[in-house]
């Protein structure tokens, strides 16, 4: 028997009725709405000892009083737990040894080191030093690497303020011509990810300004390879809001501007045009672009847009991992695309890999659900995206929960939407907030 239930059962506890009022109490105490469990999701915890997706636990947690790996370890027959309450702290936080924690200090390390080299732009106002662009190309190197790998929240400040900064040194033109291109170019990445940014918020208005601003800088830095690079998340926003005319006709678009580049921003402009025309069920189309992108992976000369990895270069893992998503979109789900992505999920399951981006993973595990229910294979289905689902809630994206409402959409077709799992499945997807965005805390979703 779990813990869990030997606790409730201590309580005279053993229905979603008995369960539910106590635990409304302890939401409340945390300030947390919306995050009640249908009486099926509670039935799966109490008789089949399922652990509760995370948006749960923090109230499971202040309702009983234990943590949530003691509430889920099995307790021996006859036995007497000997598990320790959470006492004199939060029972959502580890005990804290005395003095600083970690976070605050890095937290206040980061702002002593912001102080400092927001002193050393200060003090080149009065034209673009020898100090500056060195300090504004590490910082635009930084957020490119750490975008697709942290929470929105982590980064987001940092971002704006970089933005500010080559913006307010474009406007005070006291920059030498050789550094325009330079200027423009770093304002032209820093527009792509704040456009990204907003895009993972469901703010699609800012979003698709943004990524105006982005074109217009990368026009101004007379550069091709960034000019198609902004197209591609022209495209990308467009995709994400159920557009996908618009978005095949931003990805062709990107792919005739990147036709003679060498880097990887035509290979992505490539899988673009793919998701998109399956989207609009266009098999042809397709099978057509991904043959392509796979000969012109073979002569591929990394630029300097993929010097700077992260979102702006076009992994051969996030090739193989928006090939099945096409597939996955127009209903396919044999065993060669089942281990095809497979194999997608495992190309993201290392975090030291320098490619590895949590919102990939996060699609690869969902894509990797869709090819299996379209096999039938609820139960594997469930599993590949187990993952997805306890993932914290300030790494749930737009794009993360969109994948995994498609999951949700194909649970209701088809042969499957009778089964059981597939029932259980739909309902635990249901809860899985559709508006969460990678915010600070107070305002994740």
């Amino acid at each position: 028997m779990l813990f869990f239930r030997f606790v409730l059962e201590r309580r005279g506890i053993r229905s979603a009725d008995e369960f539910l009022p106590s635990y409304r109490d302890a939401a409340a105490r945390l300030g947390l709405t919306n995050v009640e469990p249908a009486p099926k999701t509670f039935e799966g915890w109490f008789y089949e000892g399922r652990r509760p997706q995370r948006v749960f636990r923090p109230a499971i947690v202040e309702m009983l009083g234990f943590s949530i790996d003691d509430l889920w370890t099995e307790v021996p027959e006859g036995a007497t737990p000997d598990f320790v309450p959470l006492v004199g702290t939060s029972p959502i936080a580890p005990h804290a040894e005395p003095g600083m924690d970690l976070s605050d200090m890095k937290r206040s390390g980061a702002m002593a080191v912001r102080r400092a080299r927001n002193y050393v732009l200060q003090t080149d106002r009065e034209r673009v030093g020898d100090n500056t662009l060195p300090l504004l190309h590490d910082q635009v190197a930084r957020l490119v690497t750490e975008y697709p790998r942290v929470p929105l929240s982590a980064i987001w400040d940092d971002l704006l303020d970089a933005q500010d900064q080559v913006i307010f040194n474009l406007e005070t033109g006291k920059h030498r011509p050789s550094q325009l291109g330079d200027l423009n170019f770093m304002a032209g990445i820093l527009a792509f990810l704040v456009a990204k940014g907003f895009n993972d918020m469901e703010d699609r208005e800012q979003a698709r300004t943004m990524s105006l601003l982005a074109a217009a800088f990368a026009k101004d830095a007379e550069h091709p390879g960034l000019m198609a690079l902004v197209n591609g998340l022209q495209s990308l926003i467009e995709y994400w809001a159920d557009r996908p005319g618009d978005a095949l006709f931003y990805a062709q678009k990107g792919a005739a501007l990147s036709s003679n580049l060498n880097g990887t921003v035509g290979l992505w402009l490539l899988g673009l045009q793919a998701r998109a025309a399956a989207v609009l069920g266009d098999a042809e189309t397709v099978r057509a672009v991904n043959r392509e992108a796979i000969d012109r992976r073979e002569g591929v000369v990394l630029d300097d847009l993929d010097q700077l990895g992260g979102l702006l270069t076009y992994s051969a893992e996030k090739q193989g991992y928006y090939t099945v998503e096409a597939e996955a979109l127009l209903g396919h789900g044999d065993a060669n695309l089942a281990m095809q992505a497979e194999l997608a999920v495992q190309g993201f399951s290392d975090r030291e890999n320098p490619n590895w981006a949590f919102g990939d993973l996060a699609g690869a595990q969902c894509n990797h659900a869709l090819v299996l229910l379209h096999s039938g294979e609820v139960d594997g289905a469930a599993q590949a995206i187990r993952p997805v689902l306890d993932l914290p809630a300030t790494y749930r994206n737009n794009g993360i929960v969109v994948s995994a409402q498609r999951v949700r959409q194909t649970l209701m077709t088809g042969g499957v939407r009778t089964a059981i799992a597939a029932r259980d499945l739909r309902e635990e997807i249901a809860v899985y907030a559709p508006r969460r965005p990678a915010l600070p805390a107070g305002t994740q979703r």
